[in-house]
Order: structure tokens, then C-alpha cells, then sequence
């Protein structure tokens, strides 16, 4: 019987997240939620909304870190396409393009709440950025043999770049989406030239 409580509370746990994902657009914020609309939506009373989440920003929060991790975990599949053949920059970017496209409410709270009025909100949407980051730099160090000074830099620019797009990207059709994806891989690539250059010479970053 306690397992089968616990999967009905999961179960209404991830209603409640997927109600407040549904709600999310241009026009409506995070901030401008309302807990009674969110629970309607999930089909349960406002009241047993306490009994998942002590409060609007804790579902938010979650919100933040499960789309932070499912970020990560394609881009670490799209890694595999290397032992193919692939293109790890164009396989990243696609594959980071196709995530804003597919999570579009998600991506729009982190773009939304990195600035918002939140610090807890701030702190967990850099939290996100920073293991991307940090990610990115194991790689190049581990697989692309880069110091680690040099990978940091490297990776803190690609971040920015890809990040950017993504918000470019985000209300743009497929036509748009794929001309920001190849002008998104040729910046990638031309970053990544520059370091290679720099770590082929020897020099100093800083």
C-alpha cells in the first residue's frame, strides 16, 4: 500500500510540474502563476498543492533544476555521435536548438528567471548554466587535451553564444530556427579555432 501511495504522489507531483510548464508562454511569466490555477490545471484542490510543494517558488525551483538536467543528459547523448563520426559542435548545437524548440516553456523560465526578481530563482538558473559550463570544460580537457585555463575561457564563450541563440531562437519559426542553428555552429566553430590556435602557440590567456 506504501508504494502505491507513493506513485500517486509522483504521479501528482509531476501533474503539478507539467500544469505550471503548460502555463508558461511570452505573455505569462512564472511570477504571474497563480498556485489555484496551476492545481485546477492538475486537476487536484488547492489545498493538497501542499502536500508536494511548500510553496509556488519551491515547484519553480524544481522546474529549474529538471530542466537544467534533461539539458544535459542530450547533450551527453549527442557526445555518443562522436564514436560515429559526428560532429560534436554541430551535434551539440543541434542538438541544444532542438531543446528550446521541443522544451520552449522551460528554456523561456531559465531566460525569464536568470534576471527576475527572485534571487533563489537567480542562484538556481546560474547553478544550471555553471554545471553546462563546467561540463564543457571536463570535455575539452579529458577528450580535446586543452589546459584547463584555456578550456574555461573556451567553454564560458560557447555557453554565452549558445545561450543567446537559444533566445533568439526561441520564438523564431523551423525556417529561422535552422539559419540560427548554422550561424550558431559557424561561431561555435570559429571560437573554437581561435583557442586551438592559442593553445597550438603557446600564449598566455590572460
Amino acid at each position: 500500500m506504501t508504494g502505491i501511495r507513493a506513485q500517486q504522489k509522483e504521479k501528482t507531483r509531476r501533474l503539478l510540474i507539467e500544469a505550471a510548464m503548460n502555463q508558461l508562454s511570452a505573455e505569462h511569466g512564472y511570477a504571474s502563476l497563480s498556485l489555484r490555477e496551476v492545481a485546477r490545471e492538475a486537476g487536484i484542490a488547492p489545498t493538497s498543492f501542499y502536500r508536494h510543494f511548500q510553496n509556488m517558488e519551491e515547484l519553480g525551483l524544481s522546474l529549474v533544476d529538471e530542466g537544467g538536467l534533461a539539458l544535459r543528459q542530450l547533450l551527453r547523448q549527442s557526445r555518443l555521435q562522436i564514436a560515429r563520426g559526428g560532429s560534436i559542435i554541430r551535434s551539440s548545437v543541434t542538438t541544444f536548438m532542438a531543446f528550446v524548440a521541443n522544451q520552449t516553456p522551460i528554456f523561456r523560465l531559465l531566460l525569464q528567471e536568470k534576471s527576475g526578481n527572485s534571487r533563489a530563482f537567480r542562484l538556481a538558473v546560474q547553478r544550471e548554466v555553471d554545471h553546462f559550463t563546467a561540463e564543457l570544460v571536463d570535455y575539452l580537457v579529458a577528450e580535446q587535451h586543452y589546459p584547463r585555463e584555456l578550456a574555461e575561457l573556451q567553454a564560458d564563450a560557447i555557453v554565452r553564444i549558445v545561450f543567446g541563440a537559444g533566445a533568439d531562437a526561441i520564438d523564431a519559426d523551423a525556417t529561422e530556427r535552422q539559419r540560427l542553428t548554422e550561424l550558431t555552429i559557424a561561431q561555435v566553430r570559429m571560437v573554437a579555432r581561435g583557442a586551438d590556435a592559442i593553445r597550438q602557440l603557446g600564449r598566455p590567456t590572460k
